[in-house]
């Protein structure tokens, strides 16, 4: 059985996950144990601000939570390839150094660093860090593409997935409309992908604004994002 194989295999435990606190902590779960890596750090991506948020981490020691984290992207070379290009980065050595924050680097042994992003279609909505890895692990680029298929997989789950309060709250437009606007697409875009009007997908927006009650788009995706509704 290849090891992409064994991903879809192990995937479907996501599905069965009953509440959000549950996948979320599956991600890593899954990953720690399909790939040879000793943490990871889970974290959602906002295309606003292009903001990386803490969500969870786990290592040898157990869960933590690392909702403190919060960085803009763009600071972070290795990340930003990965999320852009929607495929799994590694690099090590004197890369490792000039290319991520020493909040990452957790202790002089560690010198490496790999980005999973966690895309959704052409999107990536959020992506799994880990600095340090099982020893003579060799990180090529077989395994790398399992890393990137992992990503999507997971993707495809979590948009699969709404929080309870989406069907009570929003409707089925205003949440895909919502979902998209947190993808960082433009109305003209979700207008031109959705088949409607550009004033139809703002009175979407503004009807989804209000029934959230927040002030404006960013709040309303950060507000969905703490529900669980969008991931």
């Amino acid at each position: 059985m290849t090891l992409n194989s064994t991903i879809l295999d192990n995937i479907q435990d996501l599905e069965e996950a009953h509440t959000h606190e549950d996948k979320l902590y599956k991600i890593l779960e899954i990953y720690m144990n399909l790939f040879p890596v000793k943490n990871s750090f889970l974290f959602r991506y906002s295309h606003f601000g292009f903001l990386g948020e803490g969500i969870i981490s786990i290592n040898l020691n157990g869960l933590v939570h690392i909702r403190d984290i919060r960085d803009d992207i763009r600071s972070l070379p290795v990340i930003y390839a990965a999320l852009y290009e929607r495929k799994a980065k590694y690099c090590s050595g004197i890369e490792y150094l000039r290319q991520v924050n020493s909040k990452y680097i957790t202790s002089s042994n560690v010198n490496s660093f790999l980005v999973v992003p966690i895309c959704f279609s052409s999107v990536a909505i959020g992506y799994i860090c880990t600095n340090e890895f099982e020893n003579n692990a060799t990180i090529n680029d077989q395994l790398l593409t399992s890393f990137t298929q992992y990503g999507r997989q997971v993707g495809k789950i979590m948009e699969k997935t709404n929080g309870p309060v989406a069907a009570n709250l929003l409707s089925r437009r205003e949440l895909e409309v919502m979902k998209r606007v947190s993808w960082g697409e433009s109305t003209k875009e979700m207008a031109d992908t959705m088949s409607l009007s550009e004033v139809t997908i703002n009175q979407y927006v503004k009807s989804a604004i209000k029934k959230l009650g927040v002030q404006n788009r960013v709040q309303a995706v950060a507000e969905l994002f703490r529900q669980g509704i969008i991931s």
